[in-house]
């Protein structure tokens, strides 16, 4: 006889089953062409089973991407976290904010189906309901940005950098590294070279710190 809690903790397994594939399945093959009956084979359950946990195949890409997008800035805001916390003057500035930078941009394999998701629904923005683009846009792009402007806020009162408007800048800090990098790599779709990130992701901190910088005051 099943415990009370076994049937909760297998119902919870197998939607994780079902968001994961179908992560993998949306990704590949889009919003439009992607079948209930593909993410079903490949989360191994039945189509019966996913329309026990979700409505259709709307509020599953609903789900996924909602899951998929805050995974991913949580993980981003732990490496903010870890990188800019402890910066407390401008020496120290140039150094974590390159690391942050190298590390944002590094492959990883656990970002992989989302970053391919990313580009379906870019590539599918027009055929997807403005709500759903709109929860996306939140719960990733936006909450991230909402972070970085928060660390960059504390930088700028401590004069470690001049920042009158933090979101503003945050947004330059993201196209000068990972915007500038999107196209060569960071999301781990072409390999490059760690020696040519650094040199593209150095050069973008740099141009960025110039902005960013405190100003020596002239002496009247």
């Amino acid at each position: 006889m099943p415990t009370p809690t076994s049937e909760p903790r297998g119902r919870v397994a197998k939607r994780e089953a079902i968001t994961r594939a179908a992560r993998a399945v949306f990704g590949r093959e889009g919003f439009t062409a992607a079948r209930i009956e593909t993410i079903a084979a490949e989360a191994q359950v039945s189509t019966r089973t996913i329309y026990n946990h979700f409505a259709g195949k709307e509020e599953l890409f609903a789900a996924v991407v909602q899951h998929s997008s805050t995974h991913v800035a949580d993980v981003l805001a732990e490496l903010m976290r870890r990188h800019l916390e402890p910066v407390n003057d401008p020496d120290g500035a140039e150094k974590a904010l390159l690391a942050l930078a190298e590390e944002w941009n590094t492959p990883r394999a656990e970002f992989t189906d989302h970053f391919a998701l990313v580009r379906r629904m870019q590539a599918e923005a027009a055929q997807l309901p403005e709500t759903l683009l709109r929860a996306w846009h939140e719960a990733g792009p936006q909450r991230t940005r909402q972070e970085l402007a928060r660390h960059l806020t504390r930088l700028n009162e401590l004069g470690v950098l001049t920042v009158p408007d933090p979101e503003l800048a945050a947004e330059h800090f993201l196209v000068l590294t990972v915007g500038v990098y999107s196209e060569c790599g960071h999301d781990g779709v072409t390999t490059v070279s760690a020696e040519s990130r650094h040199r593209v992701l150095a050069a973008g901190v740099r141009a960025f710190l110039h902005g960013y910088l405190p100003r020596p005051v002239e002496n009247a």
